[in-house]
């Protein structure tokens, strides 16, 4: 696990997070944090944001499927965010392990929500789509 990688991961998570929470495009967001922040969007965050944004509809579906008796809006929005961004390093990007992926994804979780349940619960949905990928991506 690169530390320029889990700084990519939380880059991307928070552009996504402030994207749904404003109501705005993901582009628009971006372009806004280029132009106005000094916080550096490195590559591979823009991949991760661009990824999840061509993926979100499936990545919401696949969330939401298997997140045991959660409904997308009962769960908190960080959780929301941070599972896009696991589910979209497990489905859709081979160059990341899927352990690391999930680990990743649950140590994001750990540091930005408020509930001392949510690392769990992401761990617990992105296990099961780790399992069931081969059918999912079939």
């Amino acid at each position: 696990m690169s530390a320029s990688r889990t700084k990519a991961r939380l880059r991307a998570v928070e552009v996504l997070f402030e994207a749904e929470q404003s109501k705005d495009e993901i582009n628009e967001v971006l372009a806004r944090r280029h132009k106005h922040t000094v916080a550096q969007i490195s590559a591979y965050a823009e991949d991760i944001i661009r990824g999840v944004r061509d993926h979100d509809d499936e990545i919401r579906e696949y969330i939401e499927t298997y997140s045991r008796n959660w409904s997308w809006d009962r769960m908190p929005a960080v959780d929301r965010t941070v599972l896009r961004v696991g589910t979209w390093e497990l489905l859709y990007n081979d160059d990341v392990p899927d352990a690391v992926a999930i680990s990743e994804a649950v140590g994001i979780a750990r540091v930005l929500s408020g509930s001392p349940e949510s690392p769990k619960f992401v761990n617990g949905v992105l296990d099961k789509l780790r399992q069931v990928k081969p059918t999912l991506l079939a």
